[in-house]
């Protein structure tokens, strides 16, 4: 075979095998950030969709009939209507664990005011019959897309990956609801049970392109409490011969801020924060009773039910003191349909807390505390099976902007602001390449 005929069939062969040899020396990282600069264009035009279609808790119908949608095209078996308009969808690809990936959909009753193209002009009636407006305010847009761009950059790389990948688009998380809805209807039984649950959101301290995490103890409890302060009404100019709850709510108030700063361990968290007081009509009558609405925080079941405990016996406690009666006690409502504290196990935030940087860096991977916000996610690591959960979150703030108002008395706006706006690009990129790394890793990517 002479040198022309040799030259001619290595450039065949070349031709022929070049593609596998790019894919065999192409790092996964560089191959995932490729797929995410390739997607983010429709995942762009997705986001802007999401977000000026907001839909409340438990009405997330049109939302997730999108999502199931885009799932479906992603060639993944989508099954609806789990818990409410719960979407679960079902990926497998071979033996190996199963990990789950869970975005929330619902959006909040607020009138947005960012001033975007693509902001919602949406209002609707609640579940009052009260006309109001509508707004992702807490970036449930941006952590559906972020599902779909996963999805789909998960399944352009099955080559990299074995085992069973569980998607999900949850109902109500606002009304910390939707998680116990699809437990409930079977989201463990019929359906792959996961090895791992996994959620991402949205920072608005955090700057885009930056990963955040907290190990343990992440979101806490939340309860609701209602105490009735009851006294004995009477005129204004006589309250000797009354019985006033309204300086007996005033003392309850301030005796409850005792509960965290003496009764509570230092280092246990605990919030008890009176929101409302409610109570008399007209300045120169002492009611009969006045209202406090409470929202109390913690971690940990037992600073829970130990912080409800004080707060009854505070109140009973102060009334006594007032000389009222048995029957004019006050009554302390505390309501069960409160969040669950979020624990990230520590074991898993470590793993991927090692993974992300090493796909993004020391600097872009921050350590975060626990926040007395709430959360239903924690939900999923709290049935019988005790499946490893980590929750988070991923940098949504210009990091100019937050480098200009640090140490200043402003600061960007908050989650649940009608203010509030991720910066698409790095957010979602960074995001989905997050939570593609994280998935890669627990299914054994190479």
């Amino acid at each position: 075979m002479n040198t022309h005929v040799l030259l001619a069939v290595w450039l065949v062969s070349l031709v022929v095998l070049a593609p596998g040899l790019r894919a065999q020396t192409t790092s996964l990282p560089d191959s995932v950030r490729a797929a995410v600069e390739r997607g983010y264009a429709s995942w762009f035009e997705l986001y802007q969709h999401l977000h000026a279609h907001p839909e409340l808790s438990l009405h997330e119908e049109r939302t997730a009939a999108r999502v199931a949608g885009e799932l479906r095209q992603s060639g993944y078996e989508v099954t609806s209507g789990v818990g409410g308009h719960g979407v679960v969808a079902v990926l497998r690809n071979g033996a190996g664990p199963t990990v789950l990936v869970r975005a929330d959909m619902d959006a909040l009753p607020v009138k947005e005011l960012t001033g975007l193209p693509y902001a919602s002009a949406v209002t609707t009636q609640d579940d009052n019959g009260r006309e109001v407006p509508v707004m992702h305010a807490c970036g449930h847009d941006l952590h559906m897309t972020a599902l779909v761009g996963t999805a789909r950059v998960l399944k352009q790389h099955l080559d990299r990956w074995h085992g069973t990948l569980v998607l999900i688009g949850q109902p109500a998380e606002e009304r910390v609801s939707g998680a116990r809805r699809m437990l409930a209807d079977g989201l463990f039984t019929r359906f792959p049970r996961p090895d791992y649950c996994l959620a991402l959101h949205v920072s608005a301290d955090v700057p885009a392109g930056s990963v955040s995490h907290t190990e343990g103890y992440a979101l806490a409890n939340t309860d609701s409490v209602e105490i009735t302060v009851r006294g004995v009404g009477g005129h204004g100019a006589f309250p000797h011969k009354a019985k006033d709850p309204i300086v007996l709510a005033a003392q309850t108030v301030l005796a409850l801020q005792t509960i965290a700063s003496r009764e509570i361990a230092p280092g246990d968290g605990v919030v008890v924060t009176v929101g409302t007081i409610h109570g008399g009509t007209k300045a120169n009558i002492i009611p009969d009773e006045v209202r406090l609405q409470l929202t109390v925080r913690s971690y940990t079941d037992e600073v829970r039910r130990q912080t409800i405990d004080a707060i009854r016996r505070i109140a009973r406690g102060l009334a006594v003191a007032a000389g009222l009666p048995e029957d004019r006690m006050p009554v302390v409502q505390a309501g069960s349909s409160g969040a669950r504290a979020t624990y990230n196990d520590p074991q898993l935030t470590q793993r991927l807390a090692g993974v992300w940087r090493g796909w993004f860096g020391e600097d872009k991977v921050v350590r975060g505390k626990p926040v007395m916000g709430a959360e239903d996610f924690g939900e999923y690591g709290r049935t019988e099976h005790k499946i490893p959960i980590c929750i988070f979150w991923v940098g949504a703030v210009d990091p100019a902007v937050l480098k200009a108002k640090s140490g200043t008395a402003s600061s960007p706006p908050s989650l649940h602001s009608p203010l509030f706006a991720p910066v698409p690009e790095p957010t979602l990129k960074t995001g989905v390449t997050a939570m593609t790394a994280a998935v890669l890793d627990l299914l054994g990517g190479k």
